[in-house]
């Protein structure tokens, strides 16, 4: 487990940390918040191909959902070949049911590294894990624009980051909807399931963000404005080619 640890420090957290604190030294007015959106905003540049990848995965599987129910029906009472059908329906679809997870699995790391960059970076200890080419800040002011503590909760970034949330699941919602040819009960279901996320995973988000200190909300709003973005990107150009 120290190994773990070690090595998880050593290649995530320290980098993140030394690339905040030389965001922070470097650019004009010495803003840890502006510091946290430009580091957010760099490490999303850099997976772009990968979250890319994975919105576009996300879209072809939500578009073969009818299809996908359709088996499922069919093969209700046998599950071997049910999932044989599924095997054989992604096959012919040329689609990977998993090419979705594995983008966002890679990016996990990164984005643990991220949290406890923002999160332990501001404390006094912290600063041990600065690099020797890396000027020592001194004491760091966490604030935005010099109005709002990014040390401290803030229910504002809070509430602004599910809005984001609501919004980045509602894009991906009229991909999912139920064709006209499956069941009634079956489709009410699923309706039903699709408006239970819509709203649980906003208020989820802003339950947590209520408890972590808020350059973490920041970041979170910072990459759902990223997110819906590349949503944006994806789904318009699907549009241009109907």
């Amino acid at each position: 487990m120290d190994l773990f640890i070690n090595f998880f420090n050593v290649i995530l957290f320290q980098p993140l940390f030394n690339a905040l604190v030389l965001l922070y030294i470097y650019l004009p007015g010495r803003d840890f918040g502006v510091a946290v959106i430009v580091l957010t905003f760099l490490t999303r540049i850099i997976f772009y191909p990968l979250g890319m990848k994975a919105i576009k995965s996300q879209k072809e599987l939500s578009e073969l959902q009818p299809k996908i129910k359709e088996v499922q029906e069919q093969y209700k009472n046998d599950k071997q070949k049910q999932s044989k059908a599924l095997m054989e329906l992604y096959k012919k679809e040329k689609i990977n049911p998993f090419s979705g997870c594995l983008p966002i699995l890679i990016q996990l790391p990164i984005l643990i590294a991220l949290y406890q960059v923002f999160w332990k970076g501001l404390q006094p200890e912290a600063m041990a894990n600065l690099y020797s080419f890396v000027q020592f800040p001194g004491v760091i002011d966490p604030t935005l624009f010099g109005l709002l503590n990014l040390s401290t909760p803030s229910l504002g970034l809070a509430i602004a980051a599910g809005i984001l949330q609501f919004f980045q699941t509602k894009m991906l919602a009229p991909l999912q909807k139920s064709s006209g040819g499956q069941k009634k009960g079956t489709s009410d279901f699923s309706q039903l399931m699709q408006k239970q996320m819509l709203y649980f995973f906003p208020i989820f988000t802003v339950v947590i963000l209520l408890r972590l200190p808020s350059a973490i909300a920041l970041y979170w709003l910072v990459t759902s404005m990223f997110s819906i973005f590349q949503q944006y990107l994806v789904f318009n150009k699907k549009a241009q080619t109907v």
